[in-house]
């Protein structure tokens, strides 16, 4: 048997991996705490440690910061033991036993097309927890940042480290803690006499890139109530979001950030938008329709409105709006910037 069969590196191995951490990472819900504790109990044995005195658990990162800052004795982070080191060796075995080439092949198969899902989320419940945490002081808010930021290093990502092991799934008994509680649980902090872990999110809302998105909501929840708010990646106030379901077109140009105005016209609908506030028609080809709104202290709102030829199953024919770039003079040349094309270039054979 060679190398690359030891591993058990097949494609139906690789590809079934990334869809099971790819779950794990989405997971919601309670945790199964027995399975999470059995697995923080294994890691700490896999490491040479023993196992810690006390497994305590918080309903969210922020409160499991909170909790491992009043700890009296925690003694200290094993994180480097349990984690660091253990995953260090094991992708330098994988590493050395399918050469630079392989590891590379198997790591695009496996643990990459979970990466940027796994890191936005981290990023953001670490930025989460940092301001939430620094709110609640009245002064002395850098100095409270710092000491939450340092707790966050402690931490072990459980679920949202999918993307490692998903690339090592399987592949040996020095991860199987590690996976045991990822699969089982969310963060959590390894200490010498104690371990903290944390439930998982209650609510999960993502748009079709993946990116944390919800116009009613929190995106991201979990069972104490620290929550995430975001519309299509980017981050946004509760109270912002309430605000959302009134929309007028007059609050629309009233809003004085530029950012946070294009949200409310992707709430509200550009074509919605167009008909209210007497879009300019500035050309018709066969293509479709180019409409032009001009907005203050921001570029203008330039849509390309365009038919389906494929009829619905009622027969009939449902209209699309693009947003095109601003520079954008005919409907033709809309359209094909939306291929990555200029208008001379764009020629479908056939219109879809």
């Amino acid at each position: 048997m060679d190398k690359h069969e030891d591993l058990g590196d097949t494609g139906m191995n690789r590809t079934t991996a990334q869809d099971t951490w790819r779950a794990v990472a989405a997971a919601t819900g309670p945790a199964d705490r027995a399975a999470a504790e059995a697995g923080i109990r294994l890691a700490y044995r896999t490491a040479g440690l023993a196992e810690p005195a006390r497994v305590l658990w918080a309903d969210s990162p922020l409160a499991a910061v909170a909790l491992v800052r009043g700890l009296a004795h925690p003694g200290r982070s094993v994180r480097e033991e349990v984690r660091t080191r253990p995953w260090a060796e094991e992708r330098r075995r994988v590493h050395d036993a399918l050469g630079p080439a392989g590891w590379a092949a198997h790591w695009q198969a496996t643990g990459a097309g979970l990466w940027d899902l796994t890191r936005e989320l981290a990023d953001r419940i670490r930025a989460g927890v940092t301001e939430a945490a620094a709110e609640r002081v009245t002064d002395g808010t850098a100095r409270e940042a710092t000491a939450v930021r340092l707790v966050l290093l402690d931490a072990v990502l459980g679920q949202h480290d999918a993307a490692w092991l998903a690339a090592f799934d399987g592949r040996g008994e020095r991860l199987a803690g590690l996976a045991a509680v990822a699969a089982h649980a969310g963060w959590w902090w390894p200490y010498e006499n104690v371990a903290v872990v944390c439930e998982r999110p209650v609510e999960l809302h993502r748009d079709e890139a993946g990116r944390l998105d919800r116009g009613d909501g929190p995106a991201l929840a979990y069972p104490d109530g620290f929550a995430l708010h975001a519309w299509r990646g980017m981050q946004v106030d509760a109270d912002f979001l309430a605000g959302l379901v009134d929309l007028t077109p007059e609050r629309i140009r009233a809003e004085e950030n530029a950012e946070l105005r294009r949200v409310m016209l992707e709430y509200y609908g550009y074509d919605r938008y167009l008909a209210a506030s007497g879009a300019r028609h500035e050309h018709r080809d066969e293509t479709g329709v180019l409409w032009r709104v001009e907005l203050a202290d921001d570029e203008d709102v330039v849509m390309v409105e365009v038919v389906n030829s494929t009829p619905e199953p009622d027969g009939s024919h449902r209209t699309y709006w693009l947003r095109v770039p601003p520079s954008t003079r005919t409907a033709r040349e809309g359209v094909a910037w939306t291929f990555g094309l200029d208008s001379a270039a764009y020629e479908p054979l056939v219109q879809t």
